[in-house]
């Protein structure tokens, strides 16, 4: 059995929400033991896309420790400490940018210098199962703000890249911080806007302004105020793969974002993907809340960070992966929310009080 002198090991069994306790680990620096990764599948053990973002949290931290056995079902992680800088990535096929990019959201404020992060891969996933960037861009980083992070972030798409070949290309620059501002966000307000981005790559541009038409034509009937930004990448900035698809978000008069996206596949034309995405957006705004299901984690986490005063945020009905997260929250960090349903909204409050955790490597020249 291992020993290891300082914090205990958290200990878990299974590949799911594997980014969550790799997050949570490097920022409680508690050591981590994943055993019974994929062990029944027909191809067990840790996933490439899984070893590759070990890889690029390796290149963000400095002493950090990973071991895996020989069958890649089990991994011994020991966190470093955060130096952000300058680094550059390849994301691979599987998963796109979002899904890395997810988590070192939650890690880079944190660092001892501020991240400038270059990453090349697949920029909107065709199953939706990874945030693209441009909801990463008008919904994830805004949403910072509220945490006192908002100074010098910055944030271009510099290729577009569709699966299957991606090809994409993406500039970030995260800034440090020393703490977390705690959040009272219990009001969402009306819609005041909708805005949104159709893109298309290495087809015609024809395609994306179809897109917008259909899509206008629903969301007009409940506000005036729409516009839908058309995207269209061509030459070597188009990436490998051609494809295209469209994000929106509607804004509060409070400042409250909402979102969904949806990628275009070859059994649905640009009308009917322009309606769906139309539609859902508005049963999205239906369930209420001051974040979509999207962000809940990551604003639960900055939560649980903040100083040692209490936050309380409003939210739509919570999912799985945000339930999951607040139990490993509790688990490394030791925060347990209050969660209070309001029947007559179909929404939920949030309440915990901050840690008070602090960014120990920062300069403080």
């Amino acid at each position: 059995q291992r020993r290891v002198r300082g914090p205990m090991i958290q200990k878990f069994r299974g590949s799911s929400y594997f980014r969550q306790r790799i997050i949570c680990s490097t920022l409680s620096n508690k050591p981590l033991l994943i055993k019974d990764i994929r062990v029944r599948d027909e191809k067990p053990g840790l996933a490439d896309y899984e070893i590759n973002f070990l890889r690029l949290v390796e290149k963000i931290t400095n002493g950090c420790r990973v071991e895996i056995n020989t069958t890649g079902t089990s991994v011994y992680y020991k966190p470093g400490f955060l130096v952000g800088g300058r680094v550059s990535h390849d994301c691979g096929k599987n998963r796109s940018i979002g899904y890395f990019l997810e988590a070192l959201v939650c890690l880079a404020p944190f660092g001892k210098k501020p991240l400038h992060l270059t990453l090349t891969g697949i920029t909107n996933h065709v199953n939706n199962i990874d945030i693209s960037v441009d909801l990463f861009r008008t919904v994830t980083l805004p949403n910072l703000r509220h945490f006192g992070i908002s100074e010098d972030l910055f944030f271009k798409v510099k290729k577009r890249g569709a699966p299957p070949n991606g090809g994409g290309e993406i500039e970030f620059i995260c800034p440090i911080i020393k703490s977390v501002k705690p959040i009272q966000l219990t009001e969402d307000g009306k819609i005041r806007r909708i805005r949104g981005v159709a893109y298309s790559t290495r087809i015609s541009p024809a395609i994306s302004s179809r897109l917008v038409s259909a899509c206008k034509t629903l969301l007009l009937e409940y506000t005036s105020d729409v516009f839908v930004h058309t995207d269209h990448y061509k030459g070597q900035d188009s990436g490998a793969s051609p494809g295209y698809g469209i994000s929106l978000v509607a804004e509060t008069d409070k400042g409250c974002l909402l979102c969904v996206e949806k990628m275009g596949d070859k059994k649905q034309s640009p009308e009917d993907l322009g309606i769906r995405v139309a539609q859902e957006l508005l049963h999205v705004i239906l369930a209420g809340g001051c974040v979509d299901t999207i962000n809940q984690g990551m604003m639960l986490l900055f939560m649980s960070l903040s100083t040692q005063d209490v936050s309380v945020i409003k939210t739509g009905k919570l999912s799985e992966y945000t339930i999951e997260f607040l139990r490993n929250i509790k688990e490394f960090f030791g925060v347990t929310f209050k969660i209070t349903s309001q029947p007559e909204s179909g929404t939920v409050l949030l309440t915990c009080q901050g840690v008070g955790f602090s960014n120990l490597s920062r300069r403080t020249d």
